[in-house]
């Protein structure tokens, strides 16, 4: 886990093991949410496409959600060891380099519909761009520091809950595997999803 060339919470590199896992091929969608309550952004036409994923959900929603379909949030641990797909130290799950595509240039109004893009190596979509993805895990930035070596899942407490992946909103619309985010859990954006695992 980690990256000794990006951001100072990446630090140190740290090899950790986790349990056989199971996470989903992509973000939840809007159809997929539908089943449980109506996605938050049902009537705005830039986030409503059923194979859109589901934006706008706190970590709390997404545990409600988690814990109605008998599943849960992966740690972040699971979600850089399913970003990285079967491939240690890439940046990307497809490589070292931010990939030289217009899609990713252009100025997205919203998130496109889920799997549009080649999967990693694990088969999975979308794991560093599209939307951020809540984790289970509480958020500090010195974890690495004192992380275990089997099953870490974060500190005992805290303000923040970590989230990874790139977003449709920013200028660079991919993140590298090892990059790390965090909100309060009752925050809301309309760049922020979350995928399932078991």
């Amino acid at each position: 886990m980690g990256s000794a060339d990006g951001e100072d919470n990446e630090r140190p590199i740290h090899r950790v093991w986790v349990d056989a896992f199971q996470i989903a091929p992509h973000p939840v969608t809007n159809a997929e949410y539908a089943r449980f309550a109506p996605p938050p952004c049902i009537d705005d036409p830039r986030f409503n496409d059923p194979r859109q994923p589901v934006v706008a959900v706190s970590w709390t929603d997404a545990m409600r959600y988690c814990e109605w379909r008998g599943v849960r949030l992966p740690s972040e641990a699971e979600w850089e060891l399913a970003a990285r797909g079967g491939a240690e130290g890439r940046r990307y799950p497809w490589g070292d380099d931010v990939p030289d595509d217009a899609a990713l240039a252009v100025t997205l109004t919203g998130p496109r519909p889920a799997g549009q893009r080649a999967p990693n190596g694990f088969g999975l979509y979308d794991m560093c761009e599209n939307v951020h993805e809540w984790c289970a895990d509480w958020y500090a930035p010195d974890y690495y520091a004192v992380s275990p070596e089997r099953n870490p899942r974060g500190p005992e407490s805290g303000t923040r809950r970590a989230s990874r992946g790139g977003s449709w909103r920013h200028r660079i619309k991919v993140t590298r595997c090892a990059a790390r985010s965090s909100l309060p859990p009752e925050f809301r954006y309309n760049d922020y999803g979350f995928r399932v695992a078991r």
